[in-house]
């Protein structure tokens, strides 16, 4: 990493909670947790933010929430989101084949594993994070003919949310942390 953790108790209790929560989850500190609590303003806005995302009330199925973390990280090469979220996406039951295919959604021989649903969201999240891909009011008539409004703010706000902390740690070299099989960043 770029820049190094502070010794825990340099930072502030209620970061401190925070780090106990994610030992609780995953049996260690994250290192991203780490480097934002060097900010305890920027840190306590982020997990906000991430807690109203990824809320189990979202209109978002939370596995098709998860593919599009998965996917928005591969684009941002972001080693440690792609294998945090990749896990997370196995968990809520996708397959460790579908998660192979996913850096390659739009080929031919691996449209069939991915819904409608889920190839729609992936071509916005897209068009979202590539640079040379925008997004025009043909696509958003297709998000609207499956997506209802709510449902499209939530995506864009995931998708962004995503690029915020895969540019974040990929800008600062945050390795994976073991907790998956790393599939293809392309």
């Amino acid at each position: 990493m770029h820049i190094l953790p502070k010794p825990p108790h340099k930072y502030p209790w209620y970061v401190r909670l925070f780090f106990w929560k994610q030992k609780h989850t995953y049996g260690k500190t994250l290192d991203p947790g780490l480097l934002w609590g060097r900010s305890p303003r920027l840190f306590a806005t982020v997990a906000l933010l991430y807690g109203a995302i990824n809320r189990r009330s979202s209109p978002l199925e939370p596995s098709l929430r998860s593919l599009l973390t998965v996917r928005v990280s591969q684009i941002n090469h972001c080693a440690f989101c792609i294998d945090i979220n990749a896990n997370t996406l196995i968990k809520r039951g996708v397959s460790q084949e579908k998660v192979d295919r996913l850096s390659h959604w739009w080929e031919e021989q691996n449209l069939a594993h991915f819904s409608h649903k889920e190839r729609l969201a992936l071509e916005y999240a897209e068009a979202i994070t590539w640079c040379d891909r925008y997004v025009d009011g043909e696509l958003m008539g297709r998000l609207k003919q499956t997506f209802d409004d709510d449902s499209i703010v939530e995506l864009t706000g995931l998708v962004a949310f995503q690029n915020l902390s895969s540019k974040f740690n990929a800008a600062l070299d945050v390795p994976p942390q073991g907790f998956c099989k790393i599939p293809s960043k392309k």
